[in-house]
């Protein structure tokens, strides 16, 4: 199944949540569906995001990834349209300096819009 799930992402062009491989994997079992991406997740394959839609998405890390560091300190695109979340690998989250005594531990940065393909 994870086989089958990593085929599923690779082929995707904007992040995916539980329910999106649900309805994809008619007949598999969320526990495993949810399992698979937690794995992935664990191991540096894919990120998680949350773009205030109400459900986590996923989508594939970039090169570098890894179990002890995620590099998606990226910005995400929320087409407020169709719905889809996007990767902006090339934009950067700048560096937010915190008060002492304060520790970062999740940045994310969702900006919401019409993506190119909505928009015309």
């Amino acid at each position: 199944m994870r086989l089958l799930v990593l085929d599923f992402l690779l082929k995707q062009s904007a992040a995916v949540s539980l329910s999106d491989l649900e309805a994809y994997f008619q007949r598999a079992d969320r526990i495993t569906l949810y399992r698979s991406l937690k794995t992935f997740e664990e191991n540096g394959l894919v990120h998680s995001i949350d773009d205030g839609s109400g459900a986590v998405k996923y989508a594939l890390c970039p090169d570098g990834c890894s179990t002890q560091e995620h590099h998606d300190l990226h910005v995400h695109f929320f087409c407020n349209q169709c719905q889809e979340t996007l990767c902006l690998p090339t934009s950067q989250i700048p560096e937010i300096v915190l008060p002492i005594g304060f520790k970062t531990q999740e940045v994310n940065l969702v900006v919401k819009g019409i993506c190119g393909t909505c928009s015309g």
